[in-house]
């Protein structure tokens, strides 16, 4: 297993879901697959508190306005999380010296990518049907498990993968957030402008 795509990947992973990460890596390290898998995330308690925690996720993210509260309280979790396993990766195969360089990356992937997904479910949340966030959050998991997986056999790929949907996910956002300040300014200058017909008359 390539540490740095491995460590990118896992990175980007834990910014939209970071006990999925934990519980898959554990999982697939326990069944032997990926045979560099950190032992301390192959650990039953912390498979236990991981798979609990993403039970928790799986419901919170897909009711409208919880999932913004949800992903407030771990704009510090996701980020912590992709640096723990960016570190962990390192020490397992790469050695010590580049631990905190690969957490740092892991962690910094994990904040961008955390805030790309908390901008695009706000945007979501202006839907009047919950439907749509339970449709975003249901191809976030998807997406998050299938890459995780899949960087285990081909890291490379994987990673370029993940900074493909990283970088149209910040230009998603770019996108969404200038559309919203367009439509917020046109309400404010309609509201002015029927204010100013409403005191004409005065």
């Amino acid at each position: 297993m390539s540490v740095l795509p491995m460590v990118f990947t896992s990175g980007w992973a834990s910014g939209i879901n970071a006990y999925a990460v934990v519980l898959l890596l554990g999982l697939c390290g326990r069944a032997g697959i990926g045979d560099d898998v950190p032992g301390a995330l192959q650990r039953p308690e912390v498979l236990i508190v991981a798979g609990l925690l993403f039970l928790c996720e799986a419901v919170a993210d897909k009711i409208p306005y919880v999932d913004t509260v949800w992903d407030a309280v771990h704009t510090l979790v996701r980020p912590a999380c992709g640096a723990m396993v960016g570190a962990l990766l390192a020490g397992q195969s790469a050695g010590s010296a580049s631990e905190v360089a690969y957490g740092a990356l892991g962690g910094t992937t994990a904040l961008v990518m955390h805030l790309v997904k908390m901008s695009t479910r706000m945007v979501v949340n202006s839907s009047p049907e919950p439907l749509s966030n339970i449709l975003v959050s249901v191809a976030e998991d998807l997406g998050v498990a299938a890459l995780v997986v899949f960087a285990l056999f081909h890291p490379a790929i994987a990673a370029g993968i993940a900074g493909t949907l990283l970088v149209l996910g910040i230009g998603t956002v770019v996108v969404l957030w200038r559309r919203v300040r367009a439509f917020l300014r046109r309400r404010k200058e309609r509201k002015a402008a029927r204010e100013g017909r409403a005191a004409a008359p005065a």
